[in-house]
Order: structure tokens, then C-alpha cells, then sequence
């Protein structure tokens, strides 16, 4: 069985790490002026070196080189231990595994023992987050006055969860993130020695995608290199799923258009063909992320071939930047949606339907754009959807059987129940409401474009009806209608007052104010 790479090429020596010269040059100083601390936190994200440097601190305390500018020379039995994995006054714990009280006591136990071959024991917690209140209790004191002859190297990808006194008994050094010219430095002295041939953008790309850590860049060079051919940027987008694909293309292409049914078309088809909702949403993201570096003008960054890159210059022409903005940011939420549900592409296709509408007004409102002659202010209440009716549907209406601003004060309510009843499709339907009024027993909604509507069926309503009634003890029948705001009174607000007044007579509401 071959080795992998990553693992084949780990640094075994100071000049040999990439990217974390700060904590190198520190660890270094302290071996040749012989004040190494008994205790150290390496905190950072995955693949950046953390349990490379902890190795490497051990082979250095270790080492036989007279020379402590030399240590770790790599010569030494003890150096050639440590590369070889068989040093046995080196030991890794693995605290996911290993993260209970009964674990730190047998390691307190068994630390007083003189090493066994060399001349410090040197402990490597790995995600040392893992361990229970209790274990990190249990270690505190032997942090605090370990014996002369250990060394502790706690290693975390999240350093939030790390108590306070651990973190005040030891030597805490930040790894970064290794930029990505290292990177591709690096994967390029490695496709050198492994004869394998690789475009400089498929390197780069591979770098962007490991988002600064060295292992998983090494590890997709791996991958990739399996496939026996040259590793060209068309077979890394292939292999690693960031290609565009022409579903991308042609939703973009329907959003531009305003044609909903094209795009809904082009999404059920890949979904038909087997696509993943959210990795389909993450490629729409990374396409929207194109536009918008070339709206910046750092075309440069974009990585990928020719021929859609001068679709992306078409496209970042026809949108505006605010546009692709607010693009990025609905179909991200819907690549982070881990929920799931009864229909897994909902998220995918209300943020595709939203993209359709116009930005939706803030609401409730408090100051309203008018007409030269008139304008006016409002008190607010927070996050309460805008009403749909004009004055003259409203009156030729039947008294409410409850006030419409009694249901928006309860609307956050409803949707927060049905997020813990992890009813979330409904939740985030309701949430795209743009207004609610209230006529008879007659609950109205309103909802941006027919693609949204459509979504809310009878048992939703059903649900939702449950819901009002249990909030408020009146039971309201549903309607769904298409609706804006433009025009419209909110219905917590004097229909008769100063913003009505304005709204009625050609303002627009544009801001909200606490």
C-alpha cells in the first residue's frame, strides 16, 4: 500500500515548514537558549502544521547534536525514532477518544516515570477541546508543575472552548492560515517529485479550494494525481465539483430573463439527473462569486476555463453589483442548510424564487418617501411583515375577527415553534411573507411571486391555522395572494394618520427606524 502524500512529505525539519515562520523562529530560540516551556497551546485550523510542529519540538528537546542550532539534525538514533514513529517517550493522545477523568488520571499516573529512551517525555493532546470539564479539572495541576522531565503540546481547532485555566497555564502560539502562493509552491516541489504533470491553474485552484491548509491541499494533489492524467484545471473543477455546470448557466441566464419556469425546469433536471441540492447551491455561489470579482476588477482571481469566463464578463455586465450581492447571499443560505426535510430542494428553489423579486422593503416601517408636497414618520415595532390591501379593498371588507397587528405580533413566535418542532420548510415559507391582513375570519397572506405561493398547500395552511389558533384562540381560514408593498398601509398603523396620508398619495416606505 503506497503512502499518502501528505504523510510522505511532512516537514521534517524547522526549514521545512511552510507558512508558520512566527511560531517556528519562537520554538527554535527557545531550544538553542534552552527555555523551553513545559507546557504549550497550538490553536488553529485543520492541516496548518499544529501536530507537524509538536513532532518537531520533540525530536529538537530530544535530540544528541552537541549543537542545539542543529537540533533536530535527523541523524541521531532518538531524531530517526521520532521520523519513524517509534520513539516511545513521545506520545499522542487523541482527546476525542480519550477525553474522560479516569483518562487523565492513568496519564498523571504513569508521567512521574522517568523516559524511557530519551531525555524529556513529550505528551501531544490532539483536539484537545474533546475532553470533558472534568478531564480538563483532572489536568489542570499537572499542567501547572509537571515533572522536569515532561513537556506537554495541547493542539485545537477551537480555542473558544479551551477553559481559561488551561489557557493561562501554557504557552499559547496562533497558526494561520498558509497563503496561497505557499500552497502552490509547495504542490508544485511535490509534483516535481512524484513526475507528475499539473497546469499552474489546476494548482491554484487546488490551493484556493483547501482554504489555507496545507494537508488537504496535499491530500486533493493526491486525488487527483490517481486519475493518471495530466492535472489540468478542467479535471480538478471535475473531480472536485467546482466545474460550472450548464444548469449554473442557464439559471443564471433565467434570473437575468425573469423567466421562473425556465429556471425551475433547469434545477429539476439536475436534481432528476442526481445533483445535491446544496452542492448545486454551492456552484451557483462560486459562479455569483465570479461575477463579483470581475464587477471588482480582479479578474485575475477567477479561476476557470476560457469560454466561461467570457460568460461571467457578460453576466457581471448585465447585473449590477448589489444584485449579485443579494444573489450570493440567498443561494448561500441555501448551500448552509443542513436541515433537510420532506423536500430537500425547497431552500435551493425559494432562493432562486427570491432572487426573481424585487428587494423586499424593510418592515415595519417608520419613515415613508413621499411625494415634494408631503412625508411623514411612524413609530415601529420590530419584524412585522407589510400589509397588502388598499384603503378601498380593506373598507368594503368584514370586520376582522382579530386585529391583523395582533397576528404579526405573534408571527416570529409561530415560526420560532415550528423551527423546534423542525417543521423548517414551513418556517422559512412563512418567513417569505410579505403581508398579512386580516378580513372576517379570513387570515390573508402575501407572498412575492406565484413560485412562493404555490409552495404553501393545505396542509401547511392547515398548520399554520393550528398555530394562530393556539397563539391567539381564534381560528382563521387561509387565502394566499401575490402581493407588494408598494401603495399599502401597514396595518398596525392609523389608516387614517400622517404615513397613510403620504403612502396614499403617491410615498413609498424606504427605511426603518427603532
Amino acid at each position: 500500500m503506497s503512502q499518502a502524500l501528505y504523510r510522505k512529505y511532512r516537514p521534517q525539519g524547522w526549514a521545512e515548514v511552510v507558512g508558520q515562520q512566527h511560531v517556528v523562529q519562537t520554538l527554535r530560540n527557545a531550544i538553542v537558549s534552552d527555555r523551553v516551556a513545559h507546557a504549550y497551546l497550538f490553536a488553529g485550523p485543520r492541516g496548518t502544521g499544529k501536530t507537524t510542529l509538536a513532532r518537531l519540538l520533540a525530536k529538537a528537546v530530544n535530540c544528541l547534536n552537541e549543537d542545539k542550532a542543529k537540533r533536530p539534525c535527523n541523524e541521531c538514533d532518538y531524531c530517526r525514532a521520532v521520523s519513524e514513529s517509534r520513539f516511545m517517550d513521545l506520545i499522542e493522545i487523541d482527546a476525542a477518544s480519550n477525553n474522560g477523568v479516569d483518562d487523565v488520571r492513568d496519564l498523571r499516573d504513569k508521567i512521574n516515570f522517568a523516559p524511557t529512551q530519551g531525555k524529556f517525555k513529550v505528551y501531544i493532546i490532539d483536539e484537545v477541546h474533546m475532553m470533558s470539564g472534568g478531564a480538563f479539572n483532572a489536568l489542570l495541576k499537572t499542567l501547572e508543575e509537571p515533572p522536569p522531565h515532561a513537556i506537554f503540546v495541547l493542539a485545537t481547532t477551537e480555542i473558544h472552548k479551551i477553559p481559561a485555566t488551561v489557557l493561562s497555564r501554557c504557552q499559547r502560539h496562533e497558526f494561520r492560515r498558509i497563503p496561497v502562493d505557499e500552497i502552490v509552491g509547495m504542490l508544485k516541489t511535490i509534483a516535481a517529485a512524484e513526475n507528475l504533470k499539473a497546469d499552474d491553474d489546476a494548482l491554484a485552484l487546488i490551493a484556493r479550494q483547501s482554504a489555507g491548509g496545507m494537508r488537504d491541499a496535499i491530500s486533493l494533489l493526491d486525488q487527483l494525481s490517481s486519475t493518471g492524467d495530466t492535472i489540468t484545471i478542467e479535471l480538478a473543477q471535475t473531480v472536485l465539483g467546482t466545474a460550472t455546470s450548464q444548469t449554473v448557466l442557464a439559471l443564471v441566464a433565467s434570473i437575468l430573463d425573469g423567466e421562473a419556469g425556465r429556471g425551475l425546469d433547469a434545477i429539476q433536471k439536475s436534481l432528476d439527473g442526481g445533483a445535491d441540492p446544496r452542492a448545486l447551491a454551492r456552484q451557483i455561489v462560486d459562479y455569483l462569486r465570479g461575477l463579483m470579482l470581475i464587477q471588482m476588477g480582479n479578474e485575475s482571481q477567477v479561476e476557470t476555463t476560457k469560454d466561461i469566463k467570457a460568460k461571467m464578463t457578460e453576466h457581471a455586465s448585465a447585473f449590477t453589483p448589489a444584485d449579485v450581492l443579494r444573489m450570493m447571499r440567498l443561494f448561500n443560505n441555501a448551500a448552509t442548510d443542513s436541515r433537510g426535510g420532506w423536500q430537500p430542494s425547497l431552500s435551493l428553489e425559494l432562493a432562486f424564487a427570491e432572487t426573481l423579486e424585487a428587494p423586499a422593503e424593510s418592515a415595519p416601517v417608520a419613515a415613508a418617501k413621499s411625494t415634494p408636497k408631503t412625508s411623514a414618520k411612524s413609530s415601529t415595532a420590530k419584524s412585522a411583515p407589510v400589509a397588502s390591501l388598499t384603503p378601498t379593498e380593506k373598507s368594503d371588507a368584514t370586520a376582522p375577527a382579530v386585529p391583523a397587528s395582533e397576528v404579526i405580533k405573534v408571527w416570529k413566535q409561530i415560526q420560532s415553534t415550528l423551527k423546534k418542532e423542525s417543521a423548517n420548510n414551513l418556517a422559512a415559507l412563512l418567513n417569505s411573507v410579505t403581508a398579512i391582513d386580516v378580513q372576517g375570519n379570513t387570515l390573508i397572506l402575501g407572498f412575492a411571486s406565484d413560485v412562493l405561493m404555490s409552495k404553501m398547500k393545505e396542509e401547511e395552511k392547515a398548520r399554520t391555522t393550528q398555530l394562530v389558533a393556539d397563539a391567539l384562540g381564534v381560528t382563521l381560514d387561509i387565502r394566499c395572494e401575490v402581493t407588494n408593498a408598494k401603495g399599502k398601509v401597514p396595518p398596525h398603523l392609523p389608516q387614517d394618520g400622517m404615513v397613510a396620508t403620504a403612502i396614499h398619495q403617491g410615498g413609498e416606505i424606504v427605511d426603518v427606524q427603532d
